[in-house]
């Protein structure tokens, strides 16, 4: 029993110290990190393979949409909006979550009024009249 948790012990030493060196390295390589020219401000997910992205290139903001097959220019923004619409994002206060109001939840799988109007809707559909 002993020696089981000293070769546990040793293995997870021996695979924390290759990661340690592997990180070590991939940062003097330079691995891993942008060079600040371009920047994903914002990505929203449409569906299982699109999503739609906020870039920004230097001094220009691009909204771009992607799928599996091609990535499509739809807009170019102006910078300055950008800035404004992430500074007020930042800035507003989270508000506790009341019974009827929005919360953080709001939308996501674990909405309670999410699906609180899904099973109304369903008993709607699958009642006899």
């Amino acid at each position: 029993m002993t020696w089981m948790v000293i070769r546990l012990v040793l293995s997870l030493a021996f695979i924390g110290a290759v990661l340690w060196f592997a990180a070590r390295f991939a940062q003097k390589r330079g691995l891993g990190q942008g060079n600040g020219l371009i920047e994903v401000v914002a990505r929203q997910r449409m569906g299982r393979a699109s999503s739609v992205s906020v870039i920004r290139i230097a001094d220009r903001v691009l909204v771009v949409g992607s799928t599996e097959e091609q990535v499509t220019l739809l807009a170019e923004v102006d910078g300055d909006v950008v800035e404004e619409a992430i500074a007020e994002r930042r800035v507003a206060p989270a508000q506790p979550a009341v019974a009827g109001s929005p919360g953080a939840l709001a939308g996501s799988v674990f909405d309670r009024n999410g699906w609180t109007s899904f099973v109304s809707q369903l008993r709607e559909r699958t009642v006899r009249r």
